[in-house]
């Protein structure tokens, strides 16, 4: 049964998440921005009234949130001054705790996530690394493993691009998800990813290395303005390959947009190359590929504002021994992120998506660091 002392600390962790977020002062905007909605041309300008409608929904978020936190920690206090009269049984009251635990903890998580792209969704590219067909089912278990941590987070997902491997897995894909704070929760799996098995493709039962790169990016939506010289962009479209209906390798739906993109803060010049096979619809193809480039240029221009240089370096790792960021050791049945040191033997929740505890060790020790 829990004790009195943890009783007394989730009503502290309840009362400090309300001062951190201040929602007496949140709940008052809400009724400042709800105003604005009301005057008769609002929906006129649909652009302006998007923003105006999300900055009231992320707000209506935080209270929900500390509402939810609230009425967990309550029924707790209940509980505890009902135990005594044997009107709750301790199990019960068990239950409850953890549930408010919970709540708290999600909260104050959220709460660490303060800069402006981690409300974002997210454009995550998963690149397999040398090894041939090893590395290359590694890279389709790990698109596995976000997909289903995605499924169970309620976010939505669709594949912008995805190439095939040679005999099995894949050799690249784009996943585009879209979700309240998406990114600030994912940019923990930017690097590189480490796996250690017996391959099922080696002829003598060999244990095998493989690597495989994650590169995270924050999706921008249309309230977010993002400078694109038409001038600098080229268009080639291709026949999307792989299984499917009577229109595969038929029509040129695929679409590969090339973009000259030089960096305003070193004249260096490089060119963002980025191919969409999301529909059959060559033109919907075609905005995908330019909301992914915005996302790109987005960040290039977030990553010099907020001086993060060594992290970009860092993230442009060799993908080979040595600069991984996570080991998944199958056969030790160990799962261990070496940034934070935190590990798991349970190696098949992880790669069912069950990757929440490596997210919230990597927050709680670097989130604060990004002020």
């Amino acid at each position: 049964m829990i004790t009195q002392d943890q009783l007394k600390e989730i009503i502290e962790r309840r009362d400090a998440l309300n001062r951190y977020l201040d929602i007496d002062g949140k709940k008052i905007q809400v009724e400042e921005e709800e105003l604005r909605t009301h005057v008769p041309d609002f929906w006129e300008h649909p652009k302006e009234a998007q923003v105006q409608m999300k900055k009231i929904k992320d707000l209506q978020h935080w209270i929900k949130g500390y509402e939810d936190v609230d009425k967990a920690v309550e029924e707790v206090a209940t509980g505890w001054d009902f135990i005594k009269e044997g009107l709750v049984e301790e199990a019960e009251l068990d239950s409850m705790y953890t549930q408010a635990v919970e709540l708290i903890e999600n909260l104050e998580l959220r709460n660490m996530l303060r800069r402006e792209e981690d409300k974002l969704g997210v454009v995550l590219k998963i690149n397999s690394g040398a090894g041939g067909t090893e590395s290359q089912d590694w890279a389709s278990m790990l698109m596995r493993m976000y997909l289903r941590w995605c499924e169970k987070h309620g976010y939505k997902t669709s594949i912008a691009n995805l190439l095939d491997g040679d005999e099995a897995g894949i050799k690249s894909c784009t996943i585009n998800i879209e979700g309240d704070f998406a990114y600030g929760y994912l940019k923990s799996e930017n690097g590189v990813h480490r796996l250690v098995r017996v391959s099922p493709y080696n002829a003598q039962g060999k244990r095998m290395t493989s690597f495989a790169s994650v590169f995270v990016t924050p999706l921008v939506d249309d309230t977010i303005e993002v400078k694109v010289d038409p001038a600098c962009v080229s268009w080639d479209t291709f026949r999307s390959g792989g299984a499917g209906g009577q229109n595969v390798n038929k029509v040129e739906s695929g679409v590969r947009l090339r973009y000259q993109f030089t960096d305003p803060y070193t004249g260096e010049q490089e060119e963002i190359l980025i191919e969409n096979t999301e529909t059959r619809d060559q033109p919907k193809n075609k905005e995908n590929a330019m909301r992914q480039l915005r996302s790109i240029l987005y960040d290039k221009e977030l990553q010099h504002r907020l001086q993060e240089q060594a992290k970009i370096e860092a993230g442009k790792m060799k993908i080979e021994w040595g600069s991984q960021i996570r080991s998944y050791v199958f056969d030790d049945r160990r799962v261990k992120d070496h940034r934070t040191n935190h590990q798991t033997s349970n190696v098949n929740g992880v790669m069912d998506g069950d990757i929440d505890e490596f997210i919230k060790a990597y927050l709680m020790e670097f989130a604060g660091n990004e002020e």
